[in-house]
């Protein structure tokens, strides 16, 4: 397992940060006491999830053109015939996976095929979990053509705690299962809207694993 890309950005940052308490209680302070250990130990604790955040491990997707495979890690927290207004304008089926802080939080494409739509939207920062989030919430969509003209559609939402929404594909990029379409950071959820009559293969509360876990079969 390796460090992903996005924390050689924060974690130095982070580390600074976590660590000012602790130069305060020093200067203030200088004989070392319990309370100094315990500063210790908490920025210690603190810096190794920061760092477990950021980890980048490696997947293995299946090659089955006909099976989606989740987007993130997580916990399935929505299965439901809904109506996406955005892109599709018509009924979908939604397979929603919410990502708590311990989960890795890239976001992979499901399917194989091109991107064929994106668009980021500036928008509020309520709790990933709460189904308003969907469309009120700072998101960027996705939208994959595969060969045999079948669009699936991802959204990446930010949640009350992630503040920034990484996008790294393009309009007109090919990309498979392990192509990584972004990143978000601390807290978030991701929505993916399937053709209606896909058989999902995921039920409510399950957990999830990026770009390996098959949460449905499309025709």
């Amino acid at each position: 397992m390796t460090l992903h890309k996005e924390g050689f950005k924060v974690i130095p940052y982070a580390a600074l940060v976590l660590a000012l308490p602790l130069i305060i209680l020093n200067l203030v302070v200088s004989t070392q006491t319990w309370v100094h250990y315990v500063f210790y130990g908490f920025y210690f604790i603190s810096v190794v999830l920061v760092i477990r955040f950021f980890r980048h491990p490696k997947r293995y997707p299946v090659n089955d053109p006909k099976q989606v495979v989740c987007s993130s890690d997580g916990t399935v927290v929505a299965i439901e015939e809904v109506v996406e207004d955005e892109y599709f304008k018509d009924k979908r089926m939604l397979v929603s996976v919410f990502m708590s802080i311990y989960n890795v939080h890239i976001n992979w494409a499901p399917i194989e095929g091109v991107i064929s739509y994106t668009k980021y939207h500036p928008g509020k920062f309520l709790p990933a979990y709460v189904p308003k989030s969907s469309t009120l919430n700072e998101r960027n969509t996705f939208v994959i053509k595969n060969k045999q003209g079948v669009e699936v559609l991802v959204r990446q939402i930010a949640g009350m705690v992630a503040r920034r929404i990484a996008v790294y594909a393009a309009v007109g990029q090919q990309v498979d299962k392990k192509t990584e379409l972004g990143f978000i950071r601390f807290g978030s959820r991701v929505d993916i809207f399937l053709p209606i009559g896909s058989k999902v293969q995921v039920t409510l509360g399950q957990k999830v694993i990026g770009s390996e876990t098959v949460i449905a079969t499309i025709a």
